[in-house]
């Protein structure tokens, strides 16, 4: 009797065991914290995406990290921890590929945007965008335009090949006051601190202290493309279930909604 008691016990510890040691079923496991890491004009909207989502009674934890496409490839080469990357252009998405940061095989190309020029919406007033346009004296002697950083930047990066592409560049470079993203520039044109700024049609939407006053030809630049990629080693499943929905159909409309256009 007490040698088949013990063998009961035994068998019934050991069970214990494995059920606690057992990984949980989806439904049931811990809420997780989601780490987004995107491009600064994807603010509003990406922000939009995570309380519908909540909405739709996930219990995960969404958590953005808001930035030029350039600083976030380089904080996450530094060992910064993310989920999702998505950048506003397909330069940093490579780069991070490159570097062995992203799974290649999940990246797609989401968004597009367009390229517009902007002014206080006090001030604003039509602007011609084109070849052989007198910068000089759409700026006056001291005036400048704020983009992203023409080097790493996105939003500055097109910029500059748009006013290349239109003969306009070496007029326009010295010009040129470089933020460190497409919102910070955008800030710079709010405040009055620059004349003009070159920003995402997207951002110049939801300010109120700008009006747009000149798009430029969407031949004058290649297309504003946003790719979205999952994080090497960071592709938890509530990583994977967010970045799914980042990509359906609720998603999508709330991306129009602010402009973007939608692949």
């Amino acid at each position: 009797m007490t040698s088949f008691l013990f063998s009961r016990r035994r068998i019934l510890g050991l069970f214990g065991a494995l059920v606690a040691t057992a990984p949980l079923p989806a439904a049931a496991q811990a809420p997780q914290t989601v780490t987004v890491f995107a491009a600064a004009s994807l603010t509003n909207a990406l922000q939009d995406v995570a309380k519908a989502y909540e909405a739709k009674g996930a219990k995960d934890t969404i958590r953005f990290s808001f930035a030029a496409s350039s600083a976030l490839a380089k904080q996450m080469e530094a060992g910064a921890p993310a989920n999702i990357f998505a950048s506003a252009d397909l330069k940093w998405m490579e780069y991070a590929d490159g570097k062995g940061l992203t799974l290649p095989t999940t990246a797609v190309k989401l968004l597009g945007n367009d390229l517009v020029v902007v002014a206080p919406a006090d001030k604003a007033k039509p602007v011609a965008i084109a070849k052989g346009m007198d910068i000089d004296a759409l700026l006056g002697p001291n005036g400048r335009i704020a983009t992203g950083l023409v080097d790493s930047v996105p939003v500055g990066v097109y910029a500059k090949q748009a006013f290349t592409s239109l003969g306009l560049w070496d007029k326009v470079a010295p010009r040129i006051v470089g933020a460190e993203s497409v919102r910070a520039a955008l800030a710079l044109v709010e405040r009055g601190e620059a004349p003009y700024g070159v920003v995402y049609a997207t951002d110049a939407a939801i300010a109120k202290k700008v009006k747009v006053v000149a798009s430029f030809p969407p031949e004058s630049y290649p297309p504003v493309e946003y790719p979205f990629a999952l994080v090497k080693g960071q592709d938890t499943p509530a990583a994977k279930a967010f970045f799914a929905f980042l990509q359906g159909p609720e998603a999508k409309e709330i991306y129009k909604k602010y402009g973007f256009s939608v692949k």
